[in-house]
């Protein structure tokens, strides 16, 4: 089951992820919110030292790195 997201406005979203090569050639993994599952990309928890954040203004779930304090 994939990890979901319900934001202030009622709006539930979906945690993505796949590994993209940047022009350089170098891998990188990428995140992102979708309002639906595919399958092939979709993440079943938020992935360790990650958190997720709405944002004020739109209301979208936001995934970043936590503070290490």
């Amino acid at each position: 089951m994939a990890y979901s997201y319900k934001n202030s406005k009622g709006q539930t979203y979906y945690l993505h992820s796949k590994e993209v090569t940047l022009r350089g050639g170098r891998q990188q993994r990428i995140y992102w919110f979708a309002k639906e599952v595919k399958e092939e990309t979709a993440l079943d928890e938020v992935p360790a030292d990650y958190e997720v954040m709405e944002s004020q203004r739109t209301g979208l779930p936001i995934l970043r790195k936590k503070n290490k304090e």
